[in-house]
């Protein structure tokens, strides 16, 4: 399949529905050699899940092609590390730019539009968008699938560590780290 247009723009309430379709096909096609059926399953509606407040602060992107989200992925200037709102029980806080590093969050890629430099994309879009915003550290937490995009980026590993899920699962990830060259 050809990207006729690659245009990254902000997401609307409007996008969540087939947000909604995009993140569980995105992870159980291109997580699957990572992880398991039921860590997968378990994660998902949580972990890898809609966060409508990335939604509101206008810091979440998706690409579309010919009226399908095709990619997604953003930053957030809030506390939250990763996962979906629903279930999220206090406010996500926000985060002084001057001592507290901005967050990358919710990437997903249709399995069909894998390797073409989408992801890339909406991360430089990212990076770009939190320097204005005078953060001068950026953290996140990493599938390990997503790991090799955010190390060809410059960011490191500073801990791997497992998720606690429902039903005694657990998902391995790795928290991330970059620090913004002025």
């Amino acid at each position: 399949m050809e990207l006729s247009s690659r245009a990254i723009r902000l997401a609307l309430p409007s996008d969540i529905p087939r947000l909604q379709e995009l993140i569980p096909l995105s992870v159980r096609s291109l997580q699957a050699a990572y992880y398991s059926s039921d860590q997968m399953e378990a994660a998902l509606g949580t972990i890898f899940a809609v966060d409508r407040q990335l939604i509101k602060d206008g810091t979440y992107f998706v690409v579309e092609q010919e009226k399908e989200i095709i990619a997604c992925g953003g930053w957030s200037q809030r506390k939250s590390l990763f996962g979906g709102d629903d279930g999220r029980m206090e406010e996500d806080l926000m985060l002084d730019p001057q001592h507290d590093p901005a967050r990358i969050r919710a990437f997903f890629v249709h399995p069909g539009w894998t390797r073409k430099g989408l992801g890339s994309s909406i991360l430089t879009a990212c990076e770009k968008a939190i320097r204005e915003a005078h953060f001068h550290k950026i953290n996140l937490v990493a599938t390990l699938g997503g790991e090799p995009l955010y190390k060809s980026f410059g960011y490191t590993v500073v801990q791997r560590y497992e998720i606690p899920m429902s039903g005694g699962l657990s998902l391995p990830v790795l928290q991330m780290a970059k620090h913004l060259k002025r």
